[in-house]
């Protein structure tokens, strides 16, 4: 949604050096339902997806199946949460447990909504 969103933007800031670990939401269901039926688990390992991609590199991703071209300007972020992100605090590569890639996730879903286009076959 947030790939989404940005990518309507003449101009994309991004947060420079930050990277993320997407995981697919029936990934993370799955999991909810497994732990909600299961023994009490208290504290559980976080989970990921199955790869880390830099922020721009999934935003390049989305702009690529949507065939759209912007600029991506990155964007330094003072403070201490973003100091975490680019430290990649965020990620949880040792509990990559999804299965969908990014790049599943969006030939799946960008392919439903683009019309296939049709081959007269006369004129072929």
């Amino acid at each position: 949604m947030v790939t989404k969103q940005m990518a309507k933007l003449p101009v994309v800031p991004l947060p420079s050096g930050f990277r993320v670990q997407p995981v697919d939401s029936g990934d993370v269901a799955a999991r909810l339902v497994k732990l909600t039926l299961g023994e009490p688990a208290w504290l559980v390992p976080d989970m990921g997806g199955p790869r880390v991609y830099g922020a721009a590199e999934l935003l390049r991703g989305y702009l690529r199946a949507t065939q759209r071209r912007r600029l991506i300007v990155p964007v330094w972020l003072p403070g201490k949460a973003a100091r975490k992100f680019r430290t990649g605090a965020n990620l949880a590569p040792e509990q990559a447990v999804g299965h969908r890639t990014w790049e599943e996730f969006l030939a799946e879903n960008l392919s439903q909504r683009r019309p296939i286009p049709r081959v007269d076959s006369s004129s072929a």
